[in-house]
């Protein structure tokens, strides 16, 4: 992987979870939201510092196991986001955006793991 898609990754990551902290501030706090947002900004903003620890992994192992939890945390935002958009649906479309590019990230993280298990095969 070039130097240039990697850091490309890890701003589109960062940038994700920016966009989540934004995201969560717009959202009305109340019993129901108060523990989505949590989850949601926890979730969020941990695939990013994710995939900065699998770019320093110290094995092939570690970056497998660094990528899949930025899997499971960019699956997991998309939970929090349809959980929001239904307490909160004048949100609904902005969630949207917001969970499109989490399945995109997921999806993404998925190639990853794949190719890399791949590889270990050759």
């Amino acid at each position: 992987m070039s130097n240039k898609k990697r850091f490309d990754l890890e701003e589109r990551t960062a940038k994700f979870g920016e966009d989540i902290i934004e995201f969560a501030k717009k959202i009305p706090q109340n019993p129901i939201t108060l523990p989505l947002i949590t989850q949601l900004v926890k979730a969020g903003t941990s695939v990013g510092a994710n995939y900065c620890e699998a770019d320093c992994a110290e094995s092939k192992r570690d970056f497998e196991h660094k990528i899949g939890i930025c899997k499971k945390e960019s699956k997991e935002s998309k939970h929090w986001l349809r959980m929001i958009s239904k307490a909160v649906p004048q949100l609904k479309d902005e969630a949207k955006v917001l969970w499109k590019e989490a399945n995109e990230l997921n999806l993404i993280f998925s190639s990853i793991v794949i190719k890399s298990r791949k590889n270990k095969l050759l």
